[in-house]
């Protein structure tokens, strides 16, 4: 298991320097370019890890609680209000935990600011869109983009969320951002696409 993890991994690749072989997280064996995810619950950390591997956490198998399986469901929503959550930022993804609180987490030049959601605003949120119940706690996301125009809603697994921040992390030039992060960041949801 690497000490960085994958998150870093990602930002490091996305910052420009040259990519190192990935490697499952659990037993060192290399892994394809596109392979599954763990979610470190207690550290807060996506880890990779092959397919043999990933088949010890399927259906909550392995891991005591501390690892969960990051899973590849993609779903785009209509709009969904998210004012009542009180979070003034457009581009932000919500992570449902499973100690029931609500993490709000937007991307910045620093990483990831991260703040916690009124749980009891998140009920009234589900009981307007249903499908948000259906998220998998620590796992999934309620992304949403509603910068310049857009207005993106899609529930996606965790590992997208911290590529978005990567991208953020990589483009942004100054105090506004500069000319390049938004037109990455609409290239970014112009390519997401649903999944099951």
């Amino acid at each position: 298991m690497t000490v960085d993890g994958a998150l870093a991994r990602v930002i490091r690749s996305a910052a420009g320097r040259a990519a190192e072989a990935e490697v499952c997280d659990l037993c060192a064996a290399p892994t394809a370019d596109e392979h599954p995810h763990l979610y470190d619950i207690s550290a807060a950390e996506v880890r990779c890890v092959c397919g043999p591997c990933s088949v010890l956490f399927a259906d909550d198998g392995a891991g005591e609680g501390r690892h969960r399986l990051v899973p590849r469901r993609r779903l785009r929503l209509p709009p969904v209000d998210t004012a009542v959550l009180g979070v003034p930022v457009g581009l932000v993804f919500f992570v449902p935990r499973s100690d029931g609180t609500v993490t709000a987490q937007g991307p910045s030049p620093a990483g990831a600011m991260r703040w916690e959601v009124d749980a009891a605003a998140w009920q009234r949120l589900i009981a307007t869109f249903p499908q948000l119940a259906s998220m998998e706690p620590d796992v999934e996301a309620l992304l949403v983009n509603t910068v310049r125009g857009l207005d993106e809603h899609w529930i996606v697994p965790v590992d997208d969320c911290f590529r978005m921040v990567a991208l953020v992390r990589r483009e942004w030039r100054g105090l506004s951002g500069g000319e390049r992060v938004w037109p990455a960041v609409e290239r970014f949801f112009a390519q997401l696409t649903e999944r099951s």
